[in-house]
């Protein structure tokens, strides 16, 4: 362990030099009031920024042990102190300076997620951050870089990370909050619902490109339909009361620009808890909750979609399908067999990003078009089935498919972002405008199996590189995995995630291990040991992870276009 002191004369000494010297920078220094780790330094001024850590004791830090004594509070408080940390780095550095002398944290956004930034426990806090380390051209500017390591990084920290810099209530309410989330979450099930949003929520964003909560005349609070109110008593908001999305199939109609897709948005985003302020707090949805749409072009492999797509007219195989290019309808198909065998309890799905083949065949196509010679099994025609046979529901928004009103269990009705309770009325016009279409299912719906990849399809040579590239994309060796089609995937730290979690896949699948199985048995020792098993940098920096959903890892596997599974038992 070397002195603060130490620090200040190594910076002296390479100031100057070569940018390669400030590779004399690595290990671990006492600047007082907390120990500085430097892990890693980049090898050039133009490379991604040097990993460093910070360690102060808890006792020092002097937050109260309530705040972080279950998970769920952990993970808040994490969260909020990482927010804290880049607030203060941004206003303490000086503007202008670009990369070079700049701290920074991993980025958070409107949820809550368990990150690898801020490690807490009753002994230590750990705050784990990059700098870049200035330099004109390719010279060191050690000077510069120990005004930013020994003057601005511990202003940083007696801003940010000491309980009394803090806005005591401000901390609470951040953790409170969170809580509140995961219990209103928890009680789902035992009011037979699937989602819950409360009255007063503010559902419309900002912008396409701004995940703040809309201001202003636009930003209408929501308020339940009377009918479909439910209460829930939560530990620190109390009684809150709101809408309840109860078990079954849900459709949300009403006319273009009305707020369905907003609506349904917020239900994507329940599955996260939400910082205060955001306007979607009392905003929850049961957390296996999928949203479903169509991918034409995506990679499928082994996936018995026979359920709703059989006897297609070249005799591929449906009971293990596959295809380099699924179609809407194929692709469809997989997404939600693929839901369910990842464990989804309910499915989301908007008529504007469905394949319109697969969602309906009315009785005038039906006419004219022989079910002999139509491998489609419309979604329509299963929906119920999903319900009563497997138990998962489905909340469905539609703008022209009055068909579904046959087999809806709740219609909400949006006009002007006010929702209604409309069932009866839908029923009532679905009897006076009969559609004489007939119901169109071959064999009954079946849970799905697990598949199991082959471990050979997922080697790496000694130069294949695993790298996320923003949110929506894995480079796995030299394949380029395409996750745009998960709507539910909201932070860039939860790519990176992936991608380390296929690293790992790579060392550990086998012959005889579903996929499932071996994500459910990683998934278990990072809530064992937490997320810092997925770094390459275990247990030196490995600062810039969020905790996917099973679910979005599942399917980030299955859009993997080498993938290929065991063939099925018969």
């Amino acid at each position: 362990m070397h002195t603060a002191s130490q620090l200040r004369q190594t910076l002296k000494r390479i100031d100057g030099r070569g940018y390669k010297a400030y590779k004399d920078l690595q290990g671990a220094y006492d600047c007082g009031d907390f120990l500085l780790f430097v892990d890693n330094v980049q090898s050039d001024p133009f490379a991604p920024p040097s990993r460093m850590r910070l360690r102060l004791g808890q006792q020092a830090a002097g937050f109260a042990g309530d705040l972080f004594e279950t998970p769920v509070r952990r993970t808040a408080l994490e969260d909020y102190l990482a927010r804290a940390f880049a607030r203060a780095a941004k206003r303490i550095q000086a503007p202008g300076q670009g990369k070079a002398g700049a701290i920074s944290i991993d980025r958070c956004g409107q949820e809550v997620l368990q990150r690898t930034a801020v490690r807490l426990d009753d002994k230590d806090l750990e705050v784990r951050f990059s700098v870049g380390l200035p330099a004109r051209g390719r010279t060191i500017l050690g000077r510069r870089a120990e005004a930013v390591l020994l003057d601005d990084l511990p202003r940083i920290v007696r801003s940010a990370l000491f309980a009394s810099s803090q806005d005591p209530e401000a901390v609470r309410r951040h953790v409170d909050t969170c809580e509140d989330q995961s219990v209103l979450r928890q009680a789902l099930a035992g009011k037979e619902l699937i989602a819950f949003v409360g009255n007063g929520s503010i559902l419309p964003r900002a912008s396409g490109v701004s995940d703040k909560p809309m201001s202003g005349e636009g930003a209408v609070p929501f308020v339940s339909p009377p009918e479909l109110e439910v209460s829930l008593e939560l530990p620190h908001q109390g009684l809150v009361r709101g809408m309840g999305v109860r078990r079954g199939v849900t459709l949300i109609v009403g006319g273009g620009y009305h707020g369905k897709s907003t609506l349904l948005r917020a239900l994507e985003r329940g599955v996260y808890d939400h910082l205060p302020g955001d306007g979607r707090e009392l905003v929850v949805t049961e957390p296996s909750s999928v949203k479903i749409r169509a991918e034409d072009g995506r990679s499928v492999a082994g996936v018995d979609i026979d359920a709703f797509i059989s006897g297609l007219p070249n005799q591929e195989e449906t009971r293990s399908f596959s295809s380099d290019n699924a179609s809407g309808s194929t692709s469809q198909a997989a997404n939600i067999v693929e839901a369910l065998e990842a464990g989804a309890a309910s499915l989301l799905l908007d008529e504007d990003t469905s394949a319109t083949n697969f969602m309906i065949r009315d009785s005038r196509m039906q006419a004219l078009v022989a079910k002999d010679d139509e491998p489609i099994t419309p979604f329509i025609d299963r929906v119920g089935e999903l319900s009563e046979r497997l138990g998962v529901s489905t909340v469905l928004v539609l703008g022209g498919s009055g068909d579904y009103f046959d087999v809806a269990d709740t219609v909400i009705m949006l006009k002007a972002y006010q929702a209604f309770e409309v069932t009866d009325r839908a029923k009532a016009v679905a009897g006076r405008f009969a559609t004489y279409r007939q119901r169109e299912t071959g064999r009954p719906l079946e849970a799905p199996r697990r598949r199991t990849p082959r471990p050979q399809d997922f080697r790496l040579g000694p130069r294949d590189k695993v790298k996320a590239k923003g949110l929506t994309e894995v480079g796995f060796g030299r394949e380029r995995v395409d996750l745009a089609g998960l709507e539910q995937l909201v932070d860039e730290s939860q790519t990176r995630a992936i991608a380390e979690i296929f690293r790992i896949l790579a060392k550990r699948l086998d012959d005889r291990t579903s996929l499932l199985d071996c994500l459910e048995g990683l998934l278990h020792e990072i809530g064992q040991s937490g997320l810092d098993v997925l770094s390459p940098f275990f247990g030196k920096h490995p600062g810039n992870l969020a905790l996917p959903r099973k679910q979005e890892i599942a399917a980030a596997v299955n859009r993997y276009r080498r993938l290929r599974v065991a063939a099925p038992d018969k």
